[in-house]
């Protein structure tokens, strides 16, 4: 697995949770087809999502 810094990943305080949540949600979305937002040669689903996170691709949004 590649390194990612923490630092990257996890910005303003962000939750752990809510992280881990929407890298799960957008691995899934990757295993069924959805095109990757950022160039890389990883073919991991998970660490693509976590890649696609820490460069503002993906976001959540909290429900009210």
């Amino acid at each position: 697995m590649s390194y990612m810094p923490r630092e990257g990943i996890f910005k303003k305080g962000d939750s752990v949770y809510k992280i881990t949540l929407t890298a799960a949600k957008r691995a899934v979305e990757l295993s069924t087809g959805s095109k990757k937002l950022v160039e890389t040669d990883s073919k991991k689903f998970s660490t693509i999502a976590l890649l696609e996170i820490s460069q503002n691709k993906v976001k959540y949004k909290i429900k009210k």
